[in-house]
C-alpha cells in the first residue's frame, strides 16, 4: 500500500528541497515507494526443496508473530518489545530473504519496509549523532536493557551500526527503489563519530552521565563490522585487518584469537561461530578468513570426535537467567568458555546453537559433521508455530526455547543464500577483505570433508601400530565414497554349540555391553560398511576392522544388537573386504579409506599402489574371521573366499611371521621391503592366528626364549631372543597379551610372560598407589598415540610416542586393559581395583573413554575401535565361564580346508589340511596350544 505522509513533514520535506541539497538531505522524509524493478536477487537457482522450504516459513513466523505495526520494528526475542540496530539488521535480512523465497508478496514486502524506514527515520538519536543501543519496538522510544524508558539513551555500538549498514546495501541493491531513502537514513547518522584512529568505536554513558568512545570489536565481528561501514564509503582499516591476533591450539587445531585479552582491555575476545557465518553467506569467505572459517568448524568437529558432544557455539538468548550468553570455543584464556558480557561462567548452560548449526550446514554443504550437526536441529521448531528454538542444552539435552529475531533472521539469511546457488548476499565492490597472514609457524586446517587442496592438517598415527615413520599430515581433498555391496543373503543363522553362556549381564554389565557398542554405532560408514579405527580419523586398518568383527560377535552373543543388525553389518563387512585393493596383488594394505577403501598411509595421504602389509593386522582378522566361521557357520563360504583370494608367500616364511613396508629411495624409485615381526605380545597372538588356519609358525609362536629386566622386582620380558632379525622390540605393553588371554587363553607358555606383566603393575601400584593399566592409547593432543609401557627404552612405566621419544606426563589407565585384567582375573584384589577406576569412563553417546592420566586423574578424551572392542570382548568373556572366546570349528569340510587338501596353490597356503594348535583344558582353565611349545626367561640387563 501507499503510505500517506502527514502534511507537516512534507511541506518540512519540501522546504528543505528548496533550500538545496549541499545538507546532505540532513532531516530527509523521502515518499514512500512501491516495487518498480526487480534484479539478479530474484534469481533462485537452487530452489528450496519441500523440506527447506518448511524451515523457511517456520522462521519467518517468528517475524510474522512479534511484528509491531505501530512501528514497523519486530521484538527480539519472542514476545518482548525491545531491539538492537543489530536485531533491526537481521529483520531487513530476514524481510528481503522471505520476499525472494516468496514466503510473501510485494505488497506486503512494500508495506513493512515503508513502516520501519519511517519509523528508523525518524528515531530519537544519541547526542544526535546515531541510534541508541536498544529501542523499545512497539514505540520506538530509547530504552535500556531492561525495556525502561530512558531521555539520554545508553550510546551506541558500531558493530550494531555496522550490522544495519551492511543490511542496508543488501535493500538497496535487491530493491533499489530504496536506494535514496536508505542515504538520507545514512546520511542523516553521523557515522563518522564512530570512527577513530581506522577503528570501530561504541559510545556508553558513565556514572557521572560523561560520554566515553570506547574501541569496539575482536577478530571475526570487528572485520565484518568494518566491512559494513566500507559498503557506504566509510573506511576502517585497522578494524578490517586481522591483526592482532595470535594461534592458540585447542583440541589440535590452532585457532586465531585476537590478542586484546578481556584482563587489559575489558572487553571479550572471544571465538565463536556467527561472526564467520555472517562473513559468509553475506560477503563470502575469502583470504584468511575463509581459512580461519574452516578452523573454528574443524575444532568443533574435533571436540564432538574426542567427546561425542554435538558442538556448533555462538552467542545465543537463553530462556532462564542470565537470558544471554557466549557459548565460545575460547573466550579469555579458556577454550570452550560459556559466558555473560562481564565474563562471568555459566557452562552448565552451553548449547548447541541452531543457527550455527545452519550456518555450517549450508556453508559447508559438503561437511558430513555440518550435516550432523544440521539434523540435531533442523526440527527444534515451536509446536505452536512461532519459529525455530535457540538450540539445545548440552547438559540436560533440553531444548532451549528462546525465541529470537537473531536465530530465526540468520535461518531465513542462509536459506536464501542456499537458494541463489550459494552466492553471497552483498555483491558490492567496495567491500575488501584483510591480506594479513597467520604466523609463518601455523597449521591451518580444514574441516573434515572439505576440498581444499592448498592446506593440510596434522593427524595422528592409528591406534595399535608399529612405528610406521610415515608422514602424518593427511590430504583433504575429499574422497569418492564408495557404496559397497553386502554379500548376498547368507542360510538362516545356525545356533552355535559352540558358545555357550554361563550366566545373562547384570543391569550394570549391560549398560557398558551398549556403551561400547555405541562406538560402532557412532563411526559406521553406511555406505562402505567400514568402522573407522578411530573418531577422529577416516581410517581404518586390517586390525581395527578385525576389532571390528569381534565386536559384532560379543554384541550378538550378549544380545546387544538384534540376529538382523548382525547379519547386516557382517555381510556389508564381508563385501568389503572383498572390494579392498590388495598390495601386489597379494595382501590387504596396513591402512584404507573408509569412504573410499583406498589405501592410504597412516597419516591418511592416497597411496594408490599401497604402502605394504601387517602380518600383525593380518593376524588379527584371521583370528576374528575363524571365530566367525566357528560360531555363524552360515558366513563359512564367504569367509573360506575371502581369504583364498589372499597370497601367503612372503608373510609366512620358515616359520615366521614377516611384514612389507615400502620405503622411497633418494632417486625417487619406490622399494617394497619384507622384515620379520618382532613387536612383544603381538608376534605371539598373530602367530596363534595363523595357526588357527593350518600355517606353521612354530618360530613366531610363543615360545623359545625370551629376554627379561627386572621391574618392580619381577622379571618382565623385553623381547624375544632371536638370530633371525636385528630388529627389537622397542617397549613392553599389556594389549597383545591381555587380548591372547581373552582370545585363545592362557597357556603356560603365554601366562609365564603375562603374570610378571601384569604383577609388575600391581606392584608399582601397591608401591605408589598409582592405578596402573600400561597400554597403547589414544590422546587428543600430539603425539596422539601414547605407549604407557612397563619397560621400554630401557626404562620403567616410561611413556613413548610413536617416535620412541618419551612423553612427559602422559601415562594412562587404559580403560579397555582394566576391563580385560578383571574379566582374566576375577578374583584378583587390584583387577577389581582397576574395575573401579574406570568403569564409568564413558559418553552413552559415543562409547568409551581411552582412559585417564596417571599424574591428573583427568579422562583423556578419545575414543577408539580397539577400546570398545576390548571390553565387549572382556564382557562377553565374563559370561562364557572364562572360557577363550575363539571356539574351535567342528567340520574341516569347507573350501579352505578343501583347498589346501589338493595342494599346490600357489598361493603360499598350508601344506596339510591340519590345525597346527588344539583347545584343551586343565585346572589352570582352558586355552590353544600347539605341541611342543616351550617358553624360558632368560633374564637381561636394562
Amino acid at each position: 500500500m501507499i503510505y500517506k505522509l502527514p502534511q507537516q513533514k512534507l511541506l518540512r520535506w519540501i522546504a528543505l528541497f528548496l533550500v538545496g541539497t549541499f545538507m546532505q538531505f540532513l532531516f530527509y522524509i523521502p515518499t514512500p515507494v512501491l516495487s518498480q524493478n526487480s534484479n539478479s536477487c530474484s534469481n533462485i537457482t537452487i530452489p528450496l526443496t519441500s523440506e527447506e522450504q518448511t524451515y523457511a516459513r517456520a522462521a519467518w513466523q517468528y517475524f510474522v508473530k512479534n511484528y509491531q505495526p505501530a512501528t514497523g520494528f519486530t521484538n527480539s526475542t519472542g514476545g518482548y518489545p525491545s531491539g538492537t540496530l543489530w536485531d533491526m539488521g537481521n529483520y531487513l535480512m530476514a524481510l528481503n530473504a522471505a520476499r525472494w523465497l516468496n514466503l510473501t508478496d510485494q505488497a506486503d514486502f512494500d508495506s513493512r519496509l515503508n513502516k520501519f524506514l519511517t519509523t528508523l527515520n525518524s528515531l530519537k538519536l544519541f547526542e544526535d549523532a546515531l541510534p541508541n543501543k536498544v529501542y523499545n519496538a512497539a514505540t520506538a522510544q530509547m530504552v535500556d536493557y531492561g525495556n525502561n524508558p530512558l531521555e539520554r539513551g545508553l550510546g551506541w555500538s558500531a558493530l550494531d551500526v555496522g550490522r544495519i549498514l551492511a543490511a542496508f546495501d543488501v535493500i538497496r541493491n535487491c530493491h533499489p527503489q530504496y536506494n535514496d531513502w536508505l542515504k538520507g537514513i545514512v546520511a542523516k547518522w553521523q557515522v563518522a563519530r564512530s570512527l577513530k584512529d581506522g577503528q570501530l568505536f561504541g559510545a556508553t554513558v558513565l556514572s557521572d552521565n560523561k560520554t566515553l568512545l570506547v574501541q569496539e570489536g575482536r577478530l571475526g565481528y570487528e572485520e565484518y563490522g568494518a566491512r559494513g561501514y566500507q559498503l557506504w564509503g566509510f573506511s576502517a582499516p585497522k578494524a578490517i585487518a586481522l591483526e592482532p591476533f595470535k594461534l592458540v591450539e585447542i583440541n589440535g587445531v590452532q585457532i586465531p584469537v585476537d590478542s586484546r585479552d578481556f584482563q587489559s582491555t575489558n572487553a571479550n575476545n572471544y571465538v565463536v561461530s556467527e561472526s564467520y557465518i555472517l562473513d559468509g553467506i553475506e560477503f563470502g569467505l575469502q583470504g584468511e578468513l575463509a581459512d580461519f572459517a574452516a578452523r573454528v568448524l574443524d575444532v568443533q568437529k574435533r571436540r564432538f570426535d574426542t567427546t561425542g558432544q554435538l558442538t556448533a557455539v555462538t552467542e545465543d538468548n537463553i530462556d532462564q537467567a542470565p537470558y544471554f550468553l557466549y557459548n565460545t570455543v575460547y573466550a579469555n584464556g579458556t577454550n570452550w568458555a560459556t559466558i555473560t558480557d562481564a565474563n562471568q561462567p555459566y557452562p552448565q548452560f552451553r548449547s548447541l546453537s541452531t543457527k550455527a548449526a545452519f550456518g555450517w550446514r549450508y556453508l559447508f554443504p559438503d561437511n558430513a559433521y555440518a550435516q550432523k550437526v544440521f539434523d540435531a536441529v533442523k526440527d527444534l521448531r515451536s509446536p505452536d508455530d512461532s519459529g525455530y528454538y535457540a538450540g539445545i542444552y548440552e547438559e540436560s539435552k533440553q531444548p532451549n526455547k528462546a525465541l529470537t529475531g537473531n536465530t530465526n533472521g540468520l535461518i531465513l539469511e542462509i536459506l536464501y543464500y542456499k537458494a541463489r546457488g550459494n552466492h553471497p548476499l552483498i555483491t558490492s565492490t567496495s567491500a575488501s577483505v584483510s591480506t594479513s597472514k597467520p604466523s609463518e609457524n601455523a597449521s591451518p586446517t580444514i574441516p573434515a570433508n572439505q576440498a581444499n587442496p592448498n592446506v593440510t592438517t596434522p593427524i595422528a598415527i592409528p591406534a595399535n601400530q608399529a612405528n610406521p615413520n610415515v608422514t602424518t599430515l593427511i590430504a583433504t581433498s575429499k574422497p569418492t565414497e564408495v557404496a559397497v555391496a553386502p554379500i548376498p543373503p547368507v542360510e538362516s543363522p545356525q545356533p552355535s554349540s559352540n558358545l555357550k553362556l554361563d550366566r545373562s549381564l547384570t543391569a550394570v554389565e549391560r549398560r557398558y555391553a551398549e556403551a561400547a557398542w555405541r562406538y560402532f554405532q557412532a563411526n559406521y560408514h553406511s555406505k562402505s560398511g567400514l568402522i573407522d579405527d578411530r573418531s577422529d580419523f577416516k581410517g581404518a586398518t586390517l586390525w581395527g576392522l578385525g576389532d571390528y568383527l569381534a565386536a559384532l560377535h560379543a554384541a550378538r552373543s550378549l544380545d546387544t544388537i538384534t540376529p538382523k543388525e548382525f547379519d547386516q553389518r557382517t555381510r556389508h563387512l564381508l563385501g568389503a573386504l572383498t572390494k579392498l585393493p590388495l598390495f601386489a596383488g597379494e595382501l590387504p594394505s596396513r591402512s584404507y579409506d573408509t569412504r573410499s577403501l583406498q589405501p592410504i598411509d597412516y597419516g591418511g595421504n592416497p597411496v594408490p599402489e599401497g604402502n605394504g602389509w601387517s602380518a600383525l593386522d593380518l593376524g588379527r582378522m584371521l583370528a576374528a574371521l575363524y571365530n566367525l566361521k566357528s560360531c555363524h557357520p552360515e558366513y563359512t563360504a564367504a569367509v573360506d573366499k575371502i581369504v583364498l583370494d589372499w597370497s601367503y608367500l612372503r608373510v609366512v616364511r620358515e616359520g615366521i611371521l614377516s611384514s612389507a613396508t615400502v620405503t622411497k629411495e633418494q632417486d625417487g624409485r619406490y622399494l617394497t621391503r619384507v622384515n620379520p615381526e618382532t613387536r612383544l605380545g603381538y608376534e605371539e597372538y598373530a602367530a596363534r592366528a595363523f595357526q588357527l588356519w593350518g600355517f606353521n609358525l612354530d618360530r613366531s609362536a610363543v615360545g623359545g626364549e625370551y629376554q627379561t629386566t627386572s621391574v618392580e622386582g619381577l622379571k618382565v620380558p623385553i623381547q624375544r631372543y632371536r638370530i633371525d632379525t636385528n630388529s627389537k622390540n622397542q617397549y613392553t605393553v599389556s594389549n597383545p597379551f591381555v587380548l591372547y588371554g581373552l582370545e585363545f587363553g592362557l597357556d603356560p607358555k603365554m601366562r609365564s610372560l603375562f603374570e610378571p606383566i601384569f604383577q609388575a603393575q600391581a606392584e608399582r601400584y601397591r608401591r605408589t598407589g598409582t592405578l596402573t593399566a600400561s597400554a597403547t592409547t589414544l590422546i587428543d593432543r600430539k603425539p596422539y598415540n601414547v605407549h604407557s609401557t612397563i619397560t621400554g627404552e630401557r626404562q620403567s612405566w616410561v611413556a613413548l610416542g610413536d617416535d620412541g621419544k618419551p612423553v612427559p606426563k602422559g601415562r594412562l589407565v587404559s580403560t579397555a586393559v582394566a576391563f580385560a585384567y578383571n574379566a582374566l582375573l576375577p578374583e584378583n584384589k587390584y583387577s577389581q581395583q582397576l574395575l573401579q577406576g574406570t568403569t564409568d569412563l564413558y559418553n552413552p553417546l559415543v562409547g568409551f573413554y581411552e582412559g585417564f592420566y596417571e599424574t591428573t586423574g583427568k579422562t583423556a578424551v578419545g575414543f577408539t575401535s580397539s577400546t570398545n572392542s576390548m571390553i565387549l570382548q572382556s564382557l562377553l568373556y565374563n559370561v562364557t565361564n572364562q572360557q577363550p572366546l575363539i571356539r574351535p570349528i567342528t567340520t574341516m569340510k569347507s573350501l579352505w580346508w578343501q583347498t589346501l587338501t589338493k595342494g599346490n596353490s600357489g598361493r603360499g597356503l598350508p601344506n596339510s589340511a591340519i590345525q597346527q594348535i588344539k583347545l584343551t583344558s586343565d585346572s589352570s582353565g582352558s586355552y590353544w596350544v600347539s605341541d611342543g611349545e616351550n617358553t624360558h626367561l632368560v633374564t637381561g640387563t636394562k
